[in-house]
């Protein structure tokens, strides 16, 4: 499809400590519009981050430098054959309306590791939030920001 040019990281959007499971995540995007889902032939993201800091594979990956058709994810339109998609599990405050960083200890520990270890092998893939490319607030949180605080200088 194309050359890997973005990590795009996302938030569930889901409430503040309340855990999502890959299959109900793969039904809020691929379900048929008339049951609540998206449609979409593929859930949106490569790689979830659970609470506990668990990262479970979503999709396929041969993780090289092409973005095949079949580790395409629906994270982002007109990136995605281009990208590669992770998600966070939460974003909202536990009013379930207010967004929030609401990664845990053991998300952010988790999540510090694979984009170091990602940035490592593909130092000229560009890191970005969402939020970068769209005017939603996911993942909640200054990917930017952050990045520096960890030490990526993209």
């Amino acid at each position: 499809m194309g050359a890997l040019k973005y990590l795009i990281i996302h938030c569930t959007a889901t409430p503040q400590g309340r855990e999502v499971s890959s299959g109900e995540l793969r039904k809020w995007h691929t379900d048929p519009v008339s049951k609540g889902g998206r449609g979409w032939s593929q859930v949106g993201y490569t790689d979830m981050f659970h609470l506990d800091g668990r990262v479970e594979r979503l999709v396929r990956n041969n993780e090289d430098m092409t973005v095949d058709a079949f580790e395409a994810t629906n994270g982002a339109s007109g990136y995605n054959d281009k990208s590669r998609h992770i998600v966070y599990v939460g974003g909202l405050d536990k009013d379930a309306k207010t967004t929030k960083d609401t990664r845990t200890p053991a998300q952010l520990e988790s999540l510090e590791r694979y984009v170091k270890d990602f940035h490592s092998r593909f130092h000229l893939v560009r890191i970005i939030g969402h939020n970068e490319i769209s005017s939603k607030a996911c993942p909640s949180f200054d990917v930017q920001q952050w990045l520096k605080e960890i030490g990526i200088n993209q």
